[in-house]
């Protein structure tokens, strides 16, 4: 049905990409951003549901906003960074169903009036919709520096105000320098995170 990767796009996407500590010059053009918009939200999500909400920081400004909103070192890797996209989660995501699913969208609605079972399904598919971030910004040769060492309250009052959207994860994007990078970390092998059933 469709044919396998080889080894260059693995390498970009998975192998040899990696978290930079640092950026280029060089600018994320508003044409790259709904680029990368317009292939993360083919991934799929459960209903269709697309929970996910961004906000790309790039002014002064929102920049020194979000920083304050940082811990530790992220403060300087988000005013470093060309932008800073805030994915975020909205708690009425059900509103967009008769868009989005029209053929069960009244079913799908009467099934999230569970606070608990809305709250669940939109932080865990923007979860996944950010990991389709982060690869469809691979994909168009950006590199990605995903964080979650941030105050989501502080965040979620500086950008989304008067809103049932919660902040998830924060992810800088640009062109990474490889000046400054430290050796890759391990990772688990197979034996250790996995098993047949």
């Amino acid at each position: 049905m469709h044919d396998r990767l080889g080894g260059r796009p693995l390498d970009q996407l998975f192998r040899t990409a990696r978290t930079p500590i640092d950026w280029t010059d060089r600018t994320v053009a508003d044409t790259d951003i709904r680029e990368l918009y317009d292939l993360l939200k083919m991934g799929p999500t459960s209903a269709n549901c697309c929970p996910a909400r961004f906000v790309w920081v790039r002014s002064s400004e929102g920049k020194e906003l979000l920083a304050r909103c940082a811990s530790g070192s992220n403060t300087r890797k988000i005013l470093a960074a060309p932008v800073t996209v805030i994915v975020g989660y909205d708690l009425d995501f059900s509103n967009s169903l008769s868009q989005l699913f029209p053929a069960k969208a009244a079913i799908m609605r009467a099934l999230f009036e569970d606070a608990q079972l809305a709250w669940l399904t939109a932080l865990r598919n923007s979860s996944l919709q950010g990991a389709y971030l982060i690869l469809a910004a691979r994909s168009l040769g950006l590199d990605c520096a995903p964080m979650s060492g941030f105050d989501n309250s502080a965040v979620d009052r500086a950008f989304f105000s008067a809103t049932n959207v919660k902040s998830n994860f924060i992810c800088s994007i640009g062109y990474g320098s490889l000046q400054k990078l430290h050796p890759r970390n391990p990772r688990l092998e197979f034996e250790q995170a996995n098993r047949f059933a």
